[in-house]
């Protein structure tokens, strides 16, 4: 959520960012509401404060010995009741009002960071650099990974389409194996990093989904419980945090680094048509999720060690890739600046994303109302989220299928995941 403060007193600033995102926003209905509630709230204060005067008026000329029904005392407490009558009417409204730019802040993306490029669309990202070109096989005749999977048995989508439904696949033997021996293998090279292990809730309340950003906008795009509060998590990202919603961390405490494995589940609510085989599009996907909670000052260094802390997974199973700074129009509603990682995809000649790793800011933090306190200092601050995937289980399993792919059809299974998966070759 953006700072209303910020809003009301750099309005052109605000405008110029939000109009740099791919969207339309407007940002003058909520100046207006924040006007009438201002002064609404001045009104307010100043009747309550001849309230509080009229009371020690007349406790004071009661106590000098007047006569409580001294026609002076008397229109002293007619004019005291009503006050007190325009205030219970004042008081309904001034809260209306808070509701109601509440409402309009929780439909506005974060503001893109100044290190964010320009640009309306994902044509207009700009690389940054590019790792592992060397492991790029020169084999021409590489088949997509559903493909190799299929004839290698691991992989069954027409099963999953009847117990279910489009969108989802099922993993069979090896494929299975190797999909747990990555979850393994990520969250260890993780812990090793400094993340502390988390096993989250995989469904979460309204309200969880509202502090990250997925609700109000999201709706379509998430699975919601028909009978409770409850719904499918999108990504990890999203129970990981709200586990400090509506707390007040000590500084000391801070950062604090968490990874977890999840299931995750989104509706793709637009993109049919688009990666309709294979492993890249689905309903539902398994990953491993990094985030953080940072002390304001260090979150922008923060998100490049996130971010190569994403791509140690793609090194260490040598998995050519290159990351992208996106640009406003790409960006995510709640990130006010994101790295994607794409993996090389050889069977489409393409890279294809597999991370994103973004910095929120206090954006998350203030929908969460998570803050955090310095020793013997007053007051106190929203924290900086950041969030990534390390990485996607699925596009790395796509990404192992035509990178590792050998010419007699079967796959090698990268070395530093042989341990994990106990076999060489699939």
């Amino acid at each position: 959520m953006l700072d209303i403060k910020q809003i009301r007193e750099n309005p052109q600033l605000v405008k110029e960012r939000l109009n740099s995102r791919n969207g339309k926003y407007d940002i003058e209905p909520i100046l207006q509401l924040d006007r009438q509630q201002r002064e609404l709230e001045v009104t307010r204060s100043q009747l309550q404060a001849r309230s509080n005067e009229i009371g020690k008026i007349v406790g004071q000329k009661i106590k000098s010995g007047v006569a409580p029904q001294d026609p002076e005392i008397k229109a002293l407490r007619d004019e005291g009741n009503s006050i007190k009558v325009k205030l219970s009417e004042l008081e309904p409204q001034e809260k209306n009002f808070k509701a109601e730019i509440e409402q309009l802040l929780l439909a506005l993306p974060n503001l893109p960071s100044d290190s964010t490029p320009l640009g309306k669309g994902e044509e207009e990202n700009i690389e940054v650099r590019r790792w592992g070109e060397e492991y790029i096989p020169q084999n021409s005749h590489i088949l997509p990974h559903w493909e190799i999977a299929e004839k290698l048995g691991i992989l069954n989508v027409e099963r999953a389409v009847k117990v279910a439904q489009s969108r989802f696949v099922t993993l069979i033997g090896a494929g299975a194996a190797l999909e747990r021996a990555l979850i393994q293998f990520m969250l260890t090279l993780q812990t090793q990093a400094g993340y502390v292990e988390i096993s989250p809730p995989f469904l979460v309340n309204t309200n969880s989904l509202t502090a990250t950003g997925q609700l109000p906008k999201f709706a379509e795009e998430s699975f919601k419980c028909a009978d409770d509060d409850l719904w499918l998590i999108p990504t990890a990202e999203v129970p990981v945090t709200n586990l400090y919603r509506g707390e007040i961390l000590a500084a000391e405490d801070l950062p604090i680094y968490h990874c977890a494995y999840t299931p995750c589940f989104r509706r793709e609510a637009g993109s049919y048509g688009r990666d309709m085989r294979g492993l890249i599009r689905l309903h539902q996907f398994n990953k491993v999720e990094l985030v953080k909670f940072v002390n304001p000052n260090t979150s922008f260094d923060e998100l490049e060690k996130l971010t190569e802390n994403a791509a140690a997974v793609l090194q260490a199973l040598q998995l050519p890739y290159r990351v992208i700074n996106l640009c406003t129009g790409d960006l995510g509603f709640s990130a006010t600046k994101t790295y994607d990682l794409e993996v090389w995809l050889p069977s489409s000649g393409k890279y294809r994303e597999i991370s994103s790793c973004s910095n929120c800011i206090d954006f998350q933090a203030r929908r969460a109302d998570i803050r955090f306190k310095e020793a013997g200092k007053k007051g106190t601050q929203f924290v900086h989220t950041l969030n990534g995937s390390g990485l996607a289980v699925g596009r790395t399993i796509a990404a192992i299928l035509e990178n590792y792919q050998q010419p007699d059809g079967t796959v090698r299974i990268p070395e530093a995941l042989q341990p994990y998966l106990g076999r060489e070759l699939l």
